[in-house]
């Protein structure tokens, strides 16, 4: 398994190729998405700004992006080298998250996702994640939910709010 660590400044300059990589695995569904209508990679400057990210190799191979969401920790990305998929390393990389997650104080973490794509809900619900109901939804979910309609993400498939509780000592 792969070393999972805190990214380096000088490794953000990675992350782009990594995110646009891993996209190609929504192309290999069927039917295929077609990732031409998903937003380009983050740059590097965005992935700076991150409240925090956690990466997976040296150099980079994957990486998992945290930002705070209506006062929680938010799970903006996972991404893998398509080379390196189904290798569990996505699932090791969500475990870190939620165990950094954890130990900086925080009681949940949120993520926003395709509802039918086995890597995404699915996955995330064999993680310990439940569908959070849009009554549920803080002010920033429902931001994050307009912003990809907006994007047009929804026509590529339904979308929805994740949560997982993070209890103390797990």
């Amino acid at each position: 398994m792969l070393e999972i660590r805190p990214a380096a400044l000088s490794e953000f300059g990675l992350l782009p190729a990594i995110e646009a990589e891993a996209d190609t695995a929504f192309e290999a569904l069927v039917p295929p998405m077609a990732t031409a209508d998903f937003p380009p990679p983050a740059t590097a400057a965005e992935f700076a700004a991150a409240f925090h990210i956690m990466v997976a190799g040296r150099p980079p191979a994957a990486f998992v992006r945290l930002e705070l969401v209506d006062g929680q920790a938010h799970l903006e990305q996972i991404a893998v080298s398509p080379e390196l998929a189904r290798q569990g390393i996505g699932r090791a990389l969500l475990h870190a998250a939620k165990a950094w997650a954890r130990e900086a104080g925080f009681h949940s973490m949120t993520l926003t996702t395709f509802a039918d794509v086995p890597f995404n809900a699915p996955f995330y619900a064999s993680a310990g994640f439940t569908e959070l109901a849009e009554a549920d939804w803080g002010p920033e979910i429902r931001d994050i939910r307009r912003g990809e309609i907006e994007l047009g993400l929804d026509k590529a498939g339904r979308r929805i709010a994740m949560r997982a509780e993070l209890p103390a000592g797990e």
